[in-house]
């Protein structure tokens, strides 16, 4: 079998030529990843609320359906919010694309096996939610075309995109929530997104 990809080669791969695209980053290692490739107003990595990027990206996807809204995240983090995937396939937002990276292990925590390991398809899974678009990649070759879907819209998209086990060099976002969440608004609002309420 060939071997996998690198979790930051998939990231690179996704965020070349990024444009204007919005990217929500679920906590930890995708946070990371997306900070790595470059930091960036238009990204809004998660420092907490495991469980939670699909959703915000829904919401944010539902509330700026001119703008593609991208959310990366991992198998962990995915499991543990799949209801996102129904309350996604219901609202069918065009501009919305979920990627996961799933290496089969909750890297943060020490390495343990999550369920997709044993045999639990994500992809499968939202197809059965009802999200038409769903696919699952296995090399990095792959990824430019996923990539350029993307960016094509007409979604919802939801891809597992399998990768190497392996931690990376951290390279953190601010973690200050306040800012990250000031500089997004602003990037995606305007200037006058402060005096906003």
């Amino acid at each position: 079998m060939a071997q996998l990809p690198d979790r930051r080669d998939v990231v690179r791969a996704l965020l070349a030529d990024r444009g204007d695209l919005l990217v929500i980053a679920g906590l930890g290692a995708s946070a990371w990843d997306i900070t790595a490739i470059g930091d960036h107003p238009r990204n809004l990595p998660l420092w907490g609320g495991m469980g939670g990027a699909a959703m915000m990206g829904l919401g944010l996807a539902l509330a700026q359906p001119s703008q593609k809204v991208l959310v990366i995240t991992g198998d962990g983090e995915m499991l543990m919010g799949l209801g996102a995937v129904a309350t996604i396939a219901v609202q069918k937002p065009a501009n919305l694309s979920v990627v996961v990276l799933d290496n089969e292990h909750y890297s943060e925590t020490g390495g343990q096996e999550t369920a997709t390991k044993h045999g639990v398809d994500l992809a499968a899974m939202a197809r059965g939610a009802g999200i038409v678009e769903t696919r699952t990649l296995r090399g990095l070759e792959e990824v430019p075309a996923l990539r350029d879907r993307v960016h094509a819209g007409g979604g919802p998209l939801f891809a597992v995109v399998k990768i190497a086990v392996g931690n990376l060099p951290l390279v953190l976002p601010p973690r200050d929530g306040a800012i990250l969440q000031a500089r997004f608004r602003e990037a995606v609002l305007g200037p006058a997104a402060h005096h906003q309420l």
